[in-house]
C-alpha cells in the first residue's frame, strides 16, 4: 500500500483526452508548421521603442514561440491578463500548449501583457497571411469562393457626452497637476468637485433650457483648470533638475500635461460649437475619447451610433478569416469592395471563383471592377437595379451565392463571442489593430482544428 498519492506522480504530465485539450494539439501542430511566423514575433520582441534590445545581456524573458502561443491562448480564452497568468500557471495543458516547461516558475501578468504589447499588428497580420495559406495547404480553404461584409469593434469608452468630456478633462489635468505639487511644490487650486457636480446636474436635467447654464459654469471650470495646467508647465521649466531621473519625471509629466490641454481646448470648443451656439458638429470633428482619441463614430443602418473603428472581414467557405482590414474613418461600403477582392488576389495569386457582398456594397461600378480582376460570379444581396445576367451566369447560381453570403454573419458573431472582438480593451490605435489581428488568427486557428478533427480518419 503507497503512503501518499505524491509516490506515483508521474515526471511529465500525462495528456488529457478532453476535447478541448485535442483542438489545442492541432492547434499547437500548425502553430509548429509556421517557423517563419515566430521569426517575425522574435523581430518585435528584439525592438523596444526605436532600440534593438540585445538578447544576451538583461534577464531571460519568455521566447517568441512562447509569447505568440500566449497571445493565441489569451484570445482562444478570451480572458484578462490576469486571468491568463493563473490558468497558465495552474493548467498543465495550458502550460505545455504555451511550451513555458515545469522547470521554471510561470510568467506573471506583466510579464505577459509587457510582451504581447509589442507584437505589431503587420506582424500578426503577415501570420494570418501564413496561416490562410497554410489552410490551403490542409485542404481546409482554397479561397475559391468568398464572402465578405463590415462589422464593427468597439473602442473601450464611456458613452461620450460632452459634459462627461469636459469632466475627464478637469480630473485627468487636476490629477496630473497634483502630480507636480507633491513632486516639485507647484500649487494649483482644485476645481474636481465643482466640475463633477455640474456634469451629474447636467445628466438629470430634464431640457436643454435648464443645461445651458450648467454647462456655462462647466465650460468656466474647464477653462480655468487648462489655464492652471499651463501655468503649471510654465512653473516645471524653471524646476532645477536633481538628476536624470527627475528630469525625465518633470520632461514626462509636462508631455502629459501639454497633451491633455490640446485636448480639453477640443473639447471645449466642440461644445460650445454645440451646446451654447446650437451649431451641428461633423462627426469626422467630432472627439469622443480623451484617452482614445483614434475613435470614429460610425452609424449604423441610420439607426445605431458605435464609437469604434469598421473592420472589414472576407470569409472562406470553411469559415475562415482571409482577410481582415481596419479602416479609418466611416468609409462607405461601396468604397471597399474592390479593395477586398485586390487583397484576396495577393493573397492567393488569383482572384476567387466566386464572390458574395452585402446590398451596401452594391454598384454597377464595383461589379464591373470586379469581374475585371477575374471573379465569374460576383452577387450582392440586393440587386440595385443590377441585372442577374450580368452578375452571375444563372438565377440559382446567384440565389446560391445569396444564401451563401449570410455565412459571414455567423463568422461575425463567432468572433464577438468567443474572442472578444465585439469590444477592444488595448490603448492606442496600433495596440487596436494588433487586437484584431490576435482575435482573427485565434479564430484561424481554431477553425482549422475543428476541421482537422471533423475529418474522417484512414487507415
Amino acid at each position: 500500500m503507497r503512503k501518499s498519492l505524491l509516490d506515483q506522480l508521474p515526471l511529465t504530465p500525462v495528456a488529457i483526452d478532453h476535447d478541448i485539450a485535442r483542438a489545442l494539439g492541432v492547434v499547437s501542430s500548425v502553430l509548429d508548421q509556421l517557423p517563419e511566423a515566430v521569426q517575425l514575433i522574435h523581430e518585435d520582441l528584439s525592438w523596444r521603442g526605436k532600440k534593438r534590445v540585445d538578447p544576451t545581456k538583461g534577464r531571460h524573458g519568455i521566447a517568441a514561440e512562447q509569447v505568440l502561443r500566449v497571445v493565441v491562448l489569451k484570445h482562444l480564452t478570451d480572458c484578462s491578463y490576469q486571468w491568463l497568468a493563473f490558468q497558465v500557471a495552474d493548467s498543465a495543458t495550458y502550460r505545455t500548449f504555451c511550451r513555458l516547461g515545469f522547470d521554471r516558475s510561470p510568467p506573471k501578468k506583466a510579464t505577459l501583457q509587457k510582451n504581447v504589447k509589442r507584437l505589431k499588428p503587420e506582424t500578426l497580420k503577415a501570420i494570418n497571411d501564413m496561416l490562410t495559406l497554410k489552410a490551403e495547404e490542409l485542404g481546409v480553404e482554397n479561397g475559391k469562393k468568398v464572402r465578405a461584409d463590415c462589422t464593427v469593434v468597439e473602442s473601450n469608452i464611456h458613452h461620450p457626452n460632452d459634459s462627461s468630456l469636459l469632466w475627464d478633462s478637469v480630473r485627468v489635468l487636476a490629477r496630473l497637476m497634483e502630480c507636480a505639487r507633491e513632486e516639485f511644490g507647484i500649487g494649483f487650486h482644485d476645481h474636481r468637485r465643482r466640475a463633477k457636480r455640474r456634469a451629474l446636474n447636467i445628466s438629470n436635467a430634464k431640457s436643454m433650457k435648464e443645461r445651458k447654464p450648467l454647462y456655462r459654469d462647466l465650460l468656466k471650470v474647464t477653462k480655468k483648470t487648462v489655464s492652471q495646467a499651463e501655468s503649471t508647465i510654465e512653473q516645471l521649466a524653471e524646476v532645477v533638475s536633481g538628476g536624470p531621473v527627475q528630469m525625465a519625471q518633470l520632461t514626462a509629466l509636462s508631455t502629459e500635461l501639454g497633451h491633455y490641454i490640446d485636448l480639453a481646448q477640443r473639447v471645449i470648443y466642440q461644445t460650445e460649437r454645440r451646446v451654447l451656439d446650437g451649431e451641428q458638429v461633423p462627426a469626422s470633428e467630432k472627439l469622443v475619447s480623451i484617452f482614445e482619441t483614434h475613435t470614429d463614430i460610425i452609424i449604423k443602418d441610420n439607426r445605431d451610433t458605435l464609437y469604434g473603428h469598421k473592420l472589414c472581414l472576407t470569409s472562406g467557405a470553411s469559415g475562415l478569416v482571409t482577410d481582415a482590414v481596419v479602416e479609418e474613418g466611416n468609409p462607405a461600403d461601396s468604397t471597399l469592395a474592390v479593395k477586398m477582392m485586390q487583397r484576396q488576389k495577393e493573397l492567393y495569386g488569383k482572384a476567387p471563383r466566386q464572390a458574395c457582398f452585402d446590398g451596401g456594397f452594391a454598384s454597377r461600378a464595383n461589379l464591373a471592377e470586379i469581374k475585371t480582376l477575374g471573379v465569374e460570379d460576383v452577387a450582392f444581396h440586393k440587386r440595385c437595379r443590377l441585372e442577374i445576367e450580368d452578375m452571375a451566369k444563372s438565377p440559382a447560381v446567384y440565389r446560391m451565392l445569396r444564401a451563401f453570403r449570410a455565412g459571414v454573419e455567423g463568422v461575425i458573431s463567432f468572433l464577438k463571442r468567443s474572442f472578444g472582438l465585439d469590444r477592444c480593451a488595448w490603448r492606442g490605435f496600433e495596440s487596436f489593430k494588433a487586437y484584431v489581428q490576435a482575435s482573427v488568427l485565434a479564430c484561424n486557428l481554431l477553425t482549422i482544428a475543428r476541421h482537422a478533427l471533423a475529418a474522417p480518419k484512414t487507415a
